[in-house]
């Protein structure tokens, strides 16, 4: 989708402006898929992302369920099984591309 993927590039460009360096786009398994794994320094971070056009049906972090949460978090797992990456901390953010603004919300869940 035209508008996710622009959404996503908007998000990328706000967690690296904010000192992300990224390691990954797009990760898909059969269980699910992971928008961004990124570092924050030493902490290694799953990063979800929600868009919407514009606030008048609420801001695109509120799109965040705990089903959502869940199933990151379970994603996110799997990442960590399989690709073994060398870290101490990990943890979940969410960036939040609301028409034009765009927030990074670090901490945002706990796995």
């Amino acid at each position: 989708n035209v508008i996710g993927a622009a959404a996503e590039d908007r998000a990328v460009a706000a967690l690296e402006a904010d000192g992300y360096q990224i390691v990954t786009r797009n990760w898909k398994r059969d269980l699910g898929e992971l928008d961004v794994v990124a570092r924050d320094g030493d902490i290694l971070v799953f990063v979800e992302v929600r868009s919407r056009e514009d606030d008048e049906h609420g801001h695109a972090a509120e799109m965040v369920s705990w089903q959502k949460r869940g199933k990151v978090t379970k994603v996110a797992y799997l990442y960590l099984v399989l690709e073994k990456p060398a870290y101490d901390q990990c943890r979940f953010d969410v960036v939040a591309v609301t028409g034009d603004s765009v927030e990074i919300i670090k901490d945002a869940w706990r796995g």
